[in-house]
């Protein structure tokens, strides 16, 4: 029987430490919107849902830059991730801000609007707003994450335009997600624990791709 090499070996195991590692910072990350999830009745609690919703952001955005900075500069997933964290926070923070209001008045306009007349015409229309809300703050976390220095405004037209051209992609994305968040409704110590940095590292990947005709030549994040 032919051995493993001690290369093969090393290579699962840095993909294994960087899968809990990341793991582990995105559960301190998204501390706040876990707690409300599983210890409360989302029905009741969803202002405030809301809120930890858009402080997860940034985490997002930090686990990115892991994946970004994988075996480029040799620091740890624990140390990219507080670096990208810091690089990218405020933008992170306003694209979940504004993500989060905006669902808030669709989904609401959904609920008020769904038994009325105009609500056959008008709630698929209000959906898809919704949907394409969530590509967007998708594509724009994850180009923050290829490029912090970006302008906010750019970012946000990038992602617009090309969440709507390749469609199918960011369908891609909110279908990991949706899958992701299924999961953790039934089981969230295995979603949070072991599969949050797979699901995020495929958005990631789908989302960079998504992005390719306006990311430049990726340089490594330095302090």
């Amino acid at each position: 029987m032919r051995r493993i090499s001690h290369g093969f070996a090393s290579a699962i195991f840095e993909v294994v430490y960087l899968g809990l590692a990341t793991n582990l910072m995105l559960v301190l990350a998204c501390l706040p919107l876990l707690v409300l999830v599983i210890g409360t009745d989302p029905a009741e609690m969803w202002p405030y849902l809301v809120v930890a919703a858009a402080l997860a952001a940034p985490g997002c955005s930090a686990a990115f830059t892991v994946f970004r900075e994988q075996g480029r500069n040799g620091a740890g997933p624990l140390r990219t991730f507080l670096r990208g964290y810091a690089a990218t926070w405020r933008k992170a923070l306003a694209i979940g801000a504004a993500t989060a209001a905006l669902l808030v008045v669709l989904l609401g306009d959904v609920r008020a609007l769904a038994s009325s007349a105009v609500g056959v015409v008008v709630v698929p229309l209000l959906l898809v707003l919704s949907v394409l809300a969530l590509a967007v703050a998708i594509l724009s976390l994850v180009a923050i994450a290829e490029v912090p220095i970006a302008r906010l405004r750019d970012v946000l037209r990038a992602a617009v335009l090309l969440g709507v051209r390749r469609w199918y992609l960011s369908l891609v994305s909110l279908l990991i997600g949706a899958v992701q968040l299924a999961l953790f409704a039934n089981l969230p110590a295995i979603a949070a624990g072991v599969t949050a940095a797979a699901a995020l590292y495929l958005i990631w990947a789908n989302g960079r791709y998504a992005l390719r005709p306006v990311l430049p030549a990726a340089e490594p994040l330095t302090d």
